[in-house]
């Protein structure tokens, strides 16, 4: 009698195109808010570097374009997780400008973070880093469910997926 082994995949991915759609919503705010009238407040994209670049004229202008574009993300279902916002900088003309780098896939530290947490868990489960994605593969298909509901509790910085559960 042949054994299997079943297994899935743990990655980080993020919609682009729902980036896009967001970045363009809170833009579009920008332009329509009362606050931000006759302000010099810009918002720019770089899909290729995924990096998003705010300038606002003050602080409090920046916290307020950095909520619009939080909230315009989490409407569209973009995990917050997956931004790293940089330092506030002080720009040109007295603006203040803040990046924010877009995470896609499992950075290595954080992949080894989450082997090691899945073989802590006490499981008979193996679990592989292989590029930007971690697999976890056993012959049982509770001991692999029971590892999905633990990482769903474990406070990770990136957002999780499960796919290709076989």
């Amino acid at each position: 009698m042949a054994t299997t082994d079943f297994s899935f995949d743990i990655v980080s991915r993020v919609d682009l195109q729902e980036v896009d759609n967001a970045i363009n919503q809170a833009k579009k705010e920008l332009g329509t808010r009362f606050d931000f009238r006759g302000s010099k407040s810009t918002i720019d994209w770089n899909r290729d570097e995924k990096k998003v670049v705010l300038v606002a004229d003050d602080e409090l202008k920046l916290k307020n374009l950095k909520d619009i574009l939080t909230t315009r993300l989490a409407i569209r279902k973009v995990s917050l997780k997956s931004l790293e916002w940089g330092k506030e900088e002080k720009a040109f003309d007295g603006m203040v400008r803040q990046e924010a780098t877009l995470t896609v896939g499992i950075p290595q530290e954080r992949a080894k973070e989450l082997v090691k947490e899945i073989k802590g868990t006490g499981l008979k489960v193996q679990a592989s880093i292989q590029g930007e994605e971690v697999r976890v593969s056993s012959r049982s298909k509770d001991d692999l469910q029971a590892v999905i509901q633990h990482l769903k509790d474990y406070p990770c910085q990136v957002p999780l997926q499960f796919t290709n559960y076989r």
